[in-house]
């Protein structure tokens, strides 16, 4: 596949008016997986009325090429190495060849038509000086398409995604050059425990309730630069997870399709200050089954 037909990971989301409590849902639709995501609604005391009169707004996020680990390619010239997760991959490859991200770049700017929502996602983060470069190269597709008089969106959500523990521990500063946050939950919590999630030996412990990546969630979630946060990954479709994450204050969930109904159904039937309550008694846990029982009585009292 030449490498101007690399787009990543698209996920064309249209955003639904349906109010859920204190929160709205969006229906996400993913070129692999359907998906749905909760947002946030702050102004849920809106009228009905009022609900029905907002426009349906499409929103596009693109996560860029995000391979190498368990994602190989036959394209690029990948070498064997030890430890391919933790190795030349992702947004690490943006080094030595820019125009992976740049020929995205100007894709993406000239596909998305004026009035889309286009959110673009770094993966695999860990240092502000990546996103420094990546904003670069996007500035400069954007300076080659309008030299050329080519057409391009004019507003584009710039993010990354929240993998590396690295990254969740410096967010007050990623947030300075981003617009928002996705954290991946399964890449987060192998790279905080030191668990290949591939490897059925020690699979069992890469838990996304181990205290130390709930305390990872929650430093990424209350960052105070007013950058929205979103989250993935099976801890995102877990009803266990939803009235913890809805209590750290998580403004968007993103999930496959089949998790929709039993977290629909969570969502809809929790207390926003309880769950804040919940939270805080969660992230004074020791161990990843203190976690799990107090969720499971709360979910389940």
């Amino acid at each position: 596949m030449p490498h101007t037909a690399v787009l990543g990971i698209v996920t064309c989301v249209l955003a639904a008016s349906a109010a859920v409590g204190k929160f709205s849902y969006i229906v996400a639709l993913s070129c692999e997986t359907p998906a749905i995501s909760y947002r946030r609604n702050w102004s849920f005391g809106a009228s009905p009325s009022a609900r029905k009169k907002r426009k349906l707004k499409l929103s596009l996020s693109v996560r860029t090429l995000d391979i190498g680990g368990d994602k190989p390619v036959d394209y690029l010239d990948l070498q064997t190495e030890a430890n391919p997760f933790l190795g030349w991959r992702a947004i690490r490859m943006a080094q030595e060849n820019p125009d992976l991200l740049l020929s995205q770049f100007r894709a993406l700017l000239r596909a998305a038509a004026n009035g889309v929502d286009l959110r673009i996602m770094l993966p695999m983060v860990s240092s502000v000086e990546e996103v420094q470069h990546a904003r670069q190269l996007f500035d400069q597709a954007r300076a080659e398409l309008k030299a050329s008089g080519s057409t391009a969106l004019a507003t584009v959500q710039f993010g990354i995604m929240i993998e590396v523990p690295s990254a969740a521990l410096i967010v007050e500063h990623l947030a300075e050059v981003v617009d928002f946050f996705s954290i991946g939950t399964n890449d987060l919590t192998q790279y905080t425990l030191a668990v290949d999630r591939t490897n059925e030996r020690v699979a069992y412990l890469a838990s996304p309730f181990h205290p130390a990546v709930i305390r990872l969630i929650a430093r990424t979630i209350a960052h105070e630069k007013g950058r929205w946060v979103g989250l993935c990954g099976e801890m995102a479709g877990d009803p266990l997870a939803a009235p913890l994450l809805l209590g750290l204050g998580l403004d968007e969930f993103s999930m496959a399709a089949a998790a929709i109904p039993p977290l629909k159904q969570v969502i809809r039937s929790q207390n926003y200050t309880a769950c804040q309550e919940l939270a805080q008694q969660v992230l004074a846990q020791p161990t990843t089954t203190a976690v799990k029982n107090i969720l499971a009585v709360f979910t389940n009292p």
